[in-house]
């Protein structure tokens, strides 16, 4: 009997919170548009006057463009002229005291001061740990920032702990280890160097596991979930952190006096999905794959992954699939180093994996404006004509506003001035390029 009054008590919860959410409303009109030609974006830095810093992780450069997004000038590349500042391929910009900018090199670990005029200053600061490089260049180092103490916050490496020798498998080879299914994100003092954990996030889960056929060829495959049910991150324009939380949609705030509180639930749309509708999930999402395998050339990654991995630091974010790659007599191929056999092989997990409900957004999807507001791209549950919709979250956790901008686009970041700078991924074209665009809120 109990079940005949639970099932209108959920419908009736989800009916209101529908009610709640605010209506869609559109961006504002594009107002600016780059000419310069983009490989991939990982990161925007409005400065005073319209100015942007922009790094193109892909070119190896980081370009000062002025407020009609027209190129002022290049301050990090890979010439002579600026002492070969961008040596590694996971390069990122992070803002930092008084409209200044660090400019962070894994390859060389080092961060180099950038000044509010875009200028690269002779100041320049060793990583907080040399074990961080890799999390603090890319599309992770892209969510970095200073708390109101100013200490950097980012998120730490995975952690492998054995006990031990290895395990083996079949065959005798070795066992992979599992990657956690969460992440620590922390905070350094840049004088001091004392680290602590501010919080803990979920990420998506990754299996890995390591064969070997008959002629000595060794393989490691990488499989994960295409629809993770996942938490995200930002640090807020007065030095919050907020973590937005994928599995009942609220956000956790870390204060600027050190104190924590949890918002109540976003208001939000859940779409359960049947066995059937999981099984239509991963057919689309193999065309979808498909459909970019043919469009994108064989080669490296923007981010320095395998040649043809899918892309971890596009803007969109968003999900995995399984990746094999092999390494021995047949290896070497295309597109990669010896013992790499190019394109890797892609398949997915299992429709059963899915979640019951479709999450509210994917990883990489939070950004935070120069207001204190939490941007979150959600995954549609229902067919809307047009690009993404963006639920717009006050520093109270509450949905304030949802925007939608225009198709083919993603928010790369924000300005003081109440503008959205957005990014298009153009594959048409042999080698695909980015756009850069600019709109105000409203």
């Amino acid at each position: 009997m109990k079940r005949l009054y639970v099932l209108p008590i959920l419908l009736a919860g989800t009916v209101n919170a529908q009610q709640q959410q605010p209506p869609i409303r559109q961006l504002g009109a594009i107002s600016a548009k780059s000419t310069v030609t983009w490989n991939n974006i990982l990161g925007l830095r409005a400065l005073p006057g319209g100015r942007v810093l922009v790094n193109d992780v892909a070119g190896r450069k980081v370009v000062l463009l002025d407020s009609t997004l027209a190129q002022i000038g290049i301050v990090a590349d890979t010439t002579p002229a600026t002492a070969t500042a961008y040596s590694g391929r996971i390069a990122s910009i992070i803002p930092y005291r008084a409209d200044s900018t660090l400019f962070v090199d894994p390859q060389s670990m080092s961060m180099m001061v950038i000044d509010p005029s875009g200028k690269m200053t002779s100041r320049v600061m060793a990583l907080p740990r040399s074990e961080d490089a890799g999390m603090l260049g890319g599309a992770l180092g892209s969510s970095a920032g200073l708390d109101a103490k100013g200490r950097l916050v980012y998120r730490a490496p995975f952690r492998f702990v054995r006990t031990g020798p290895p395990p083996s498998g079949a065959g005798g080879m070795p066992m992979m280890p599992t990657p956690p299914e969460s992440a620590m994100i922390v905070r350094v003092d840049l004088a001091t160097r004392q680290l602590d954990t501010v919080g803990v996030i979920k990420i998506p889960k990754v299996n890995m596991q390591m064969s070997q056929d008959d002629k000595g060829n060794m393989r490691m495959t990488m499989e994960t979930n295409p629809l993770p049910q996942a938490d995200d991150w930002a640090v807020l324009s007065d030095g919050t952190i907020a973590f937005v939380r994928g599995r009942d949609y609220h956000v956790d705030f870390v204060n600027a006096d050190g104190s924590k509180t949890s918002a109540p639930k976003v208001p939000f749309e859940w779409q359960r999905l049947s066995d059937e509708d999981k099984i239509a999930f991963i057919d689309s999402v193999k065309a979808a794959r498909a459909r970019l395998a043919a469009s994108t050339p064989v080669g490296p990654s923007p981010a320095g992954a395998p040649a043809g991995a899918p892309g971890a630091g596009s803007p969109d974010g968003g999900g995995a699939s399984r990746v094999v790659v092999q390494f021995g007599p047949d290896g070497g191929g295309r597109g990669g180093p010896a013992g790499f056999n190019g394109q890797p092989q892609v398949s997915f997990v299992s429709p059963s994996e899915l979640p019951d409900y479709k999450p509210p957004f994917l990883p990489n999807s939070v950004r935070a404006d120069a207001s204190g507001n939490i941007w979150v791209r959600t995954i549609p549950t229902r067919q809307i004509p047009g690009g993404p919709v963006y639920d717009v979250i006050n520093r109270e956790g509450k949905l304030i506003d949802r925007v939608q901008v225009p198709a083919g686009r993603t928010i790369i970041g924000f300005g003081s001035d109440g503008a959205v700078y957005l990014a298009t991924r153009d594959t048409s074209s042999p080698t695909p390029t980015m756009t850069l665009e600019r709109a105000p809120i409203k």
